[in-house]
């Protein structure tokens, strides 16, 4: 080897290297510029190359292109986002025909069921992270329709963290596990996530969604799901609508509590998969309803805000929500790998009547999805993949490429042919051939954003307006935890200052938990721009949870704490109500097998304490019977396992001398001391007693009614 050179100008470079010939030219630069991967030095990396400010995303933007595929390939074979998931086949079936707003065939025909995949999943965590984590949820719809696959691919959240799709990768990489030690694994509680959005604003609005109950679900069959963007409806005769994608779940939505959230990981860290697998396979098939907001080509400037931005949404109160059709999961996969697993959805994939918009995130996602695919399945030939293929034929003249699996035949692989007899053909619009939508496009090529992107906060302070006491708490004591693990003073105090301008009140509850400050703060990121003119509300009830449906217990899932002795009759006339409103019971006891009751039978045992939780379960209910109670008294899971459901909000009943085990654990002080003295029936912020054999019906009757309301936060502990 030759003697290392000493002038740091120049590289040490060994002799026998193929390239030292370039190397005098390869300047080691005194400055850092941000630059391609080719060296190009750039002006910016925040904005993709628009044809006007508003203007689609162009092709020609090699540093998007570049930024992209560098990051869509940078992992094998793991997704790099949403790699975690679980799924489920179904179908969808529209209410009544769209014909006013879309050609789409699957929108037209309420007796048709089109065929669906569904694949629910986190976005942050590998693989082997646990379901329960703090993160967006994943909702990817493949519809199988008679024209083509149509794919929906959303989040459970109706906004995004960014506003043009060349910002992604930054987003991911500052989630995502700190390069240097990797972790932490599935959390956005660290440095390098924080400083990121302290110092990107526009992400302000989607923190807040993600701070709040909506990011961790009680499961998946109790979310809601987005398309996030704004979609294009056009109709036979070629006038379009913007319309945004929802999904109702006919559950409700309903969430977990953080505590129990971080419990059930350990418990079980494919809490939803399993529950999303058990509700399909006990026959509660899992439903949401697809509703729509249309908005006019006319009204598109109405608002105050640009319906083409991610990280804002239409309130329902301003364009209301239509139902229009109904998604039902009926079928578990038969082999995770090849499906849950395989699946490849991609944004582009769209169908006659759904067209795109000029929404820059979703311009970019047209292209990252397909340049996943190409690495993560192998190349050019995923679409081959049963999950994947079509329920029409294919007919062009792609060919060869990895794992082809078509043989063809004949001498024709062009177009235009004759020796094929013009085959494929192409079809004509009347015959379902995909148009693009006529669009006028006129801007100069700029590399910019949209003066009407510029509001990041107003969102965010509607959001925070629009959440109950219960959920702001919430909220708040999730942005202290969070910010509680961010080790940078300097960070901290940055998002304080970005909260500070979402809401003084929110603020300043939040810096008290981490040791930050609202007054004299310096202002960080760009300034604060005003809303544009144009309709909006001040609250939107529709993005409380509060506000959502509470008249079901079908498919919660109830514990019953029994041991010998347990009251037979009580068991038997509790269970059979709460199985009749289509809840599931499992009798917990300190081991398996049966236990004997008071009246001498056996009562089967469904699950040990030593493997289940409270935490894994909607209710508790404790049975009379005077050796089951006294049993259960010197059992600490027992004691332990009510004081968790208490904590944590949830359905308490107990009946007969069960009200005794309520009392050891201390849980009396909210509801117990009529029934103490002697009343028969007490129903106290979801505490539900009866000490009397004659009150069991009534003491039923109001057990289902506080399970229908899932938690009853008024007797949660004050911040």
């Amino acid at each position: 080897m030759t003697k290392p050179r000493t002038n740091d100008a120049r590289p040490i470079v060994d002799e026998n290297s193929k390239d030292r010939a370039l190397e005098p030219f390869r300047e080691r630069a005194a400055d850092s510029y941000f630059t391609t991967d080719q060296g190009t030095r750039l002006p910016s990396t925040d904005d993709s190359l628009h044809g006007g400010p508003r203007g689609p995303t162009l092709m020609e933007d090699f540093h998007l292109r570049e930024k992209l595929t560098r990051f869509d390939h940078e992992r094998i074979p793991e997704r790099v986002v949403h790699a975690r998931g679980s799924a489920a086949h179904g179908y969808f079936q529209v209410y009544e025909p769209m014909a006013e707003y879309t050609r789409a065939s699957f929108l037209q025909d309420p007796a048709v069921k089109t065929p669906v995949f569904v694949r629910f999943s986190t976005v942050v965590g590998s693989r082997g992270s646990a379901d329960t984590v703090r993160d967006v949820r994943g909702f990817a719809t493949k519809f199988y329709t008679d024209e083509g696959i149509f794919d929906l691919v959303g989040n459970n959240i109706p906004v995004f963290f960014i506003q043009d799709g060349i910002k992604f990768p930054d987003l991911v990489h500052a989630v995502k596990p700190e390069p240097h030690h990797e972790m932490p694994q599935a959390a956005s509680a660290h440095d390098t996530f924080w400083d990121f959005a302290s110092l990107t604003p526009e992400t302000t609005h989607m923190l807040l969604w993600v701070l709040s109950d909506r990011a961790i679900p009680r499961s998946y069959r109790m979310m809601e799901g987005f398309g996030v963007h704004t979609f294009r409806l056009v109709n036979a005769a070629g006038k379009a609508r913007f319309v945004k994608f929802h999904w109702k779940p006919l559950l409700g939505m309903h969430s977990l509590v953080w505590d129990e959230a971080q419990k059930i990981a350990g418990k079980d860290a494919d809490f939803h998969r399993r529950d999303l697998w058990e509700a399909i396979e006990s026959g509660a098939f899992p439903e949401w309803e697809l509703g729509v907001q249309i908005i006019e080509e006319e009204d598109e400037h109405a608002f105050a805000f640009d319906i083409l931005d991610a990280t804002k949404l239409v309130p329902e109160e301003l364009v209301p929500v239509r139902r229009i059709g109904k998604l039902t999961l009926q079928r578990n996969p038969d082999n995770f790998f090849a499906e849950t697993e395989q699946v490849a959805f991609q944004v582009h994939n769209v169908v006659p009547g759904i067209d795109f918009t000029n929404d820059p995130l979703l311009q970019a996602r047209l292209f990252s999805y397909l340049d996943t695919q190409l690495l993560r399945l192998g190349g050019p030939n995923f679409a081959q993949i049963p999950i994947n293929r079509p329920v029409v034929p294919v007919h062009n003249h792609q060919q060869d490429g990895l794992a082809q699996q078509k043989i063809r035949t004949g001498r024709v692989n062009y177009h235009p042919n004759s020796l094929g007899g013009g085959c494929p053909m192409m079809a004509p619009e009347k015959l379902g051939a995909f148009v693009h939508y006529a669009e006028k496009v006129d801007g100069h090529k700029v590399r910019a954003r949209s003066d009407s992107f510029k509001d990041h906060y107003s969102q965010a302070t509607l959001f925070w307006s629009s959440l109950s006491d219960p959920e702001k708490a919430h909220l708040v004591r999730a942005a202290r935890f969070e910010l509680g693990k961010v080790e940078s003073p300097e960070i901290r105090q940055r998002v304080i200052d970005q909260f500070s301008r979402v809401d003084s009140e929110f603020a300043s509850r939040v810096a008290a938990g981490i040791g930050a400050s609202v007054n004299g703060a310096k202002a960080g990121g760009a300034p604060a721009a005003m809303p544009k003119a144009g309709r909006t509300v001040a609250a939107s009830p529709a993005l409380s949870m509060q506000n959502t449906v509470k008249d079901s217990i079908k498919s919660r899932k109830i514990a019953f704490l029994v041991a010998d002795g347990a009251d037979g009759n009580e068991v038997t006339l509790v269970k059979a109500a709460l199985l009749a409103g289509g809840a599931q019971v499992d009798v917990v006891a300190k081991a398996l097998g049966p236990v004997t009751s008071a009246e001498g039978s056996a009562i089967a045992v469904d699950k040990s304490l030593l493997t289940v939780d409270s935490v894994m379960y909607d209710a508790v209910y404790v049975p009379g019977g005077k050796a089951s109670v006294a049993s259960l008294k010197t059992q600490r899971a027992a004691a332990t396992f009510v004081q968790e459901a208490f904590r944590h909000c949830k359905p308490i009943g107990a009946s007969g001398d069960g009200v005794d085990l309520l009392t050891a654990a201390d849980v009396e002080d909210i509801a117990l001391s009529d029934a103490k003295s002697g009343g028969d029936l007490v129903a106290d912020r979801g505490v539900i007693t009866a000490r009397g054999a004659s009150a069991l019906g009534s003491f039923t009757k109001k057990l289902i009614e506080a399970i229908a309301q899932h938690r009853h936060w008024d007797r949660e502990e004050a911040e």
